[in-house]
């Protein structure tokens, strides 16, 4: 007999797809749609790593935090500074680094960093729509192809390849925002780990001690390995056991409880703001070492379309306590060099003010770059006198940046080879890390390292 979607179930029974009948179907659409879909793959199938390109990734980093500036400063304001158009200048104060201008008024710790930074200004958005052009910098693709919506966070790509077997916290750290995109067709260990900075690591503690919890853990053991040996349910029961004993490593640890307890000192010299609560848990989770590889902190909105200089200086100043100080930290530790950090929002802000005394949403943009050894103290790409157009690429593709170069530099930092493709075997299609590698269509920044 059909249900209402035409399917005979009784003819699946005895197939790999079939369990029981609620189960079953859940496979079956799970891998039905993978068939479809063509280009992604499902976990559980068989899949091999293809190199489509000549690629030679960096691998000068071991890690990367990505800041989302949500919202989309006002590039000529921040990382493409243009002092005109009714710029409080003496408050800016427009200061040259080897030939770069930066306000270092408005940043004076990423200003006293400025060796370890580079600035990208011949970067451009694909639109000018907020939700869209978030999504697409963090997935490093197109958000309206058809199956965009099972497409992986690029640190779930990261995740995927640089997570280690024994890794204690997950390795995609996500503060202070849930990211638009999370791991797609991947496996759920490479989502991103959500977190509220400052406020410790939730659920980690039973109500009514540890002792209680070891003896109510010893008891669904026993209850699930009895209910796992009476139904046929494959791999699931595993899985949900590693799952279990992840969970578990973070729990009564006083190794991550430090890392996620933030000290009030700490704190202050960070700025005690969420931004700069987030940026210090990022320290944290590195110098711990404990299996966080990418960390995205989202900070936001920029999105000043009136009254832009009251606003942009409050929020510059609590990025620059946040971030100049994770840049001090990082770099006395000596973990600066192996760990990339990228800064940007979905796209820039107009060169002209509008009636409100603020920018609208605009095409051309600016992205910030540290560590990683890259080289710093400069600007790669120029614009126009008013910062509307790209004068000067800056780069060997002598065409503008997108999200998906930028994406394609953060795998090549990292060591992934972002031409690669992710092969299942059965159908014979792929998903590619980076879009269009078979034809070389984006690449790295390579020039960030000179």
């Amino acid at each position: 007999m059909k249900d209402r979607f035409g399917i005979d179930w009784s003819k699946i029974q005895g197939t790999p797809f079939y369990r029981k009948p609620q189960l079953g179907r859940r496979v079956f659409f799970r891998h039905l749609a993978s068939a479809v879909g063509g280009y992604m793959l499902m976990p559980s199938r068989p899949m091999e790593g293809i190199a489509q390109a000549a690629a030679k990734p960096k691998a000068t980093a071991k890690n990367c935090i990505f800041i989302m500036m949500q919202g989309a400063p006002s590039h000529t304001d921040t990382f493409d500074l243009k002092p005109a158009n009714g710029m409080p200048t003496a408050q800016f104060n427009p200061t040259e680094y080897n030939g770069v201008l930066f306000p270092q008024g408005l940043m004076p710790k990423l200003a006293s960093q400025f060796d370890s930074i580079a600035l990208v200004r011949s970067v451009r958005s694909w639109a000018n729509v907020h939700g869209l052009m978030q999504t697409w910098v963090q997935m490093g693709r197109n958000p309206t192809t058809p199956l965009a919506k099972i497409s992986p966070h690029m640190g779930s790509v990261a995740a995927l390849e640089l997570a280690g077997k024994n890794g204690i916290l997950p390795a995609f750290m996500a503060l202070n925002g849930t990211p638009r995109v999370s791991a797609g067709f991947l496996p759920v260990v490479n989502a991103p780990f959500l977190i509220t900075a400052g406020g410790g690591l939730p659920n980690t503690t039973h109500p009514e001690g540890a002792q209680r919890f070891s003896t109510r853990k010893a008891l669904l053991a026993e209850t699930e390995k009895a209910a796992g040996a009476a139904a046929d349910l494959g791999a699931l029961p595993d899985e949900i056991a590693e799952w279990k004993a992840r969970s578990q490593m973070l729990m009564y640890n006083s190794d991550v409880d430090r890392i996620f307890q933030l000290d009030p000192s700490d704190r202050s010299s960070y700025g005690a703001s969420p931004f700069g609560d987030a940026c210090l848990t990022a320290r944290n989770l590195l110098r711990a070492n404990m299996g966080t590889r990418f960390i995205q902190i989202t900070y936001g909105s920029w999105d000043h379309h009136a009254n832009l200089y009251p606003t942009i200086t409050t929020m510059g100043g609590i990025f620059d306590s946040g971030l100049g100080k994770l840049l001090a930290d990082l770099k006395a530790d000596g973990l600066l060099d192996e760990t990339l950090i990228v800064a940007q929002g979905e796209f820039g802000r107009t060169p002209v003010m509008n009636g409100n005394r603020g920018r609208d949403h605009f095409g051309q943009q600016a992205v910030m770059f540290a560590g990683g050894r890259i080289k710093g103290g400069r600007a790669i790409g120029a614009t126009d006198a008013v910062g509307a157009q790209t004068a000067d690429p800056g780069w060997s593709r002598d065409r503008v940046v997108r999200s998906e170069d930028i994406e394609a530099t953060i795998y090549s930092a990292l060591g992934i080879d972002w031409s690669k493709l992710l092969k299942d075997n059965r159908f014979g299609k792929g998903f590619e890390y980076v879009p269009e590698s078979l034809n070389d269509v984006y690449g790295p920044i390579h020039e960030l390292w000179g």
